[in-house]
This record gives structure tokens, C-alpha cells and sequence, in this order.
């Protein structure tokens, strides 16, 4: 069994011709090193979603962590949830972060029934949901598919189910746009990136990652009904949204 904790090196050497970024396993090797050194808040956001998820969960109902990646945060939620007959249904569409997130929940103890599926999570259809996780995933769905999205998510949560919507965003104002870039820069840097590391994997990610406004994603998820929308998390240009049903 691989470890998968190496050191992020993928944009690390020159590349004649730099590919769209894809969750492959190459990226699932060390992964978790690449998340924590480029999203700033990134462990808090994971161990508060097994909290948020602990408050909200329902008996007999479904918690889904969609875009699951190595399954930070089912991992969270499985500590966590109490309530009897839930069971975690955790999708992603990479086939190697699939096998590694099973291999990781397999190791350990979870509580609650987890179903690890490996799927495009726009064919998944949710049920009888208390918890829905978007952790950094709507960011990587076409821009104009997101609303259908959200909209078969709304329509399977309970009353008073939760969305955990984690997202990189952008700035209608180019000055703001511009500081929070820079910061996010001068994080990474501070993380031991270099200049051709960030420059490759902005490149990578350019037609890949397409990220909205805030005032975005409150718009949207008003249109497809959420009645309570809470910006719970913010670091830099990254933000987490509670969304209540």
C-alpha cells in the first residue's frame, strides 16, 4: 500500500506543454501535502465540517461528500456523527483518489456506514439528505451546470438540511481581486512553492478551475430555495458557505 504522503513536487520542473490539471495519481500521491499548502484554512474548514455535520446530521438519513477527493471530510464527519441509521455516501470522479480514500477509510474506524462510490457527482442523485459537503468541488463543474447542481441537492436535502459549500472565489473589484491574489501568492510562497511551481499550476488550473464572486454563489443559492445562507469561514480568497434548507 502506498502511503500517498509525499512532498507536492508536480510543478516543480519545467514543462514544455502544461496539461489542464487533473486529480490523477500523480496529484493523489500527495495530495494531502498540495491541499494544506495551497488553501489557506484548509484543516479548520475540514475539522469544523465534522462539527457542522454532528449538529445537523439526522437519524436515518444520508450524508453526502460530493467531489470527496481522499475524503478529508468524510473522515471528519464518520468521527463525529452520533445519529443512529446515517450512512456517508462519498463520490469523486478520479478513479485513483477513489481507491486511496478506500483504503484510508478501511484503516480506520468509522461509526456511521460510508459507501465510497466513484462517479460523476452531477449523476448522483440525493436522497433523504441532512448534510451535503461541496468541499472545493463546484469550482471544477461548468459554470453553467452549477445551478442544476445545486438545484437537485436542495431538492434531496430534509427540511432543515445543511449545504457546506467550500470555495476559491473571485472579486468583481479588480483592486480587491488583486490583494487577495497576492496574498494567496505570498501563502503559497511562504509554503515553500516557487515562482515556476505557481506559475505552472495556474496555468494548469486556468481552464479547469473557474471560480465565481461570492455574491455568486448567495445568488444562486437563493434561486434554488435556501432560506439561510451564512458565510462561516473566510481566509483570503477562500470562503465556506452554511446553507439551511
Amino acid at each position: 500500500m502506498s502511503t500517498y504522503s509525499g512532498k507536492d513536487r508536480v510543478f516543480a520542473d519545467p514543462k514544455g506543454m502544461i496539461v489542464d490539471f487533473a486529480f490523477d495519481e500523480t496529484v493523489a500521491q500527495v495530495f494531502p501535502d498540495m491541499i494544506r499548502r495551497s488553501v489557506p484554512g484548509y484543516e479548520t474548514i475540514i475539522s469544523l465540517t465534522g462539527l457542522l455535520a454532528e449538529q445537523y446530521a439526522r437519524p436515518d438519513s444520508n450524508c453526502y461528500d460530493l467531489g470527496c477527493s481522499l475524503g478529508a471530510a468524510t473522515l471528519a464527519m464518520s468521527r463525529r456523527i452520533q445519529q443512529p441509521g446515517c450512512c456517508i455516501i462519498a463520490v469523486d470522479n478520479a478513479e485513483a483518489m477513489v481507491c486511496r480514500c478506500r483504503e484510508l477509510l478501511q484503516a480506520g474506524d468509522s461509526h456511521p456506514e460510508v459507501e465510497v462510490r466513484c462517479a460523476n457527482i452531477q449523476d448522483v442523485s440525493i436522497e433523504t439528505a441532512s448534510v451535503v459537503v461541496l468541499n472545493f468541488t463546484l469550482q471544477f463543474i461548468e459554470p453553467v451546470a452549477r445551478a442544476e447542481l445545486l438545484q437537485g441537492i436542495y431538492a434531496g436535502l430534509l427540511p432543515g438540511g445543511i449545504l457546506i459549500l467550500s470555495e476559491k472565489i473571485t472579486f468583481a473589484d479588480e483592486a480587491e481581486r488583486t490583494r487577495m491574489e497576492n496574498l494567496h501568492i505570498a501563502f503559497k510562497k511562504a509554503n515553500g512553492y516557487s515562482d515556476l511551481e505557481i506559475s505552472q499550476k495556474r496555468t494548469a488550473l486556468e481552464n479547469v478551475l473557474v471560480p465565481d464572486t461570492l455574491e455568486q454563489h448567495q445568488k444562486r443559492l437563493q434561486q434554488v430555495g435556501f432560506s439561510s445562507l451564512d458565510v462561516w469561514f473566510r481566509c483570503m480568497n477562500f470562503v465556506s458557505l452554511l446553507a439551511i434548507k
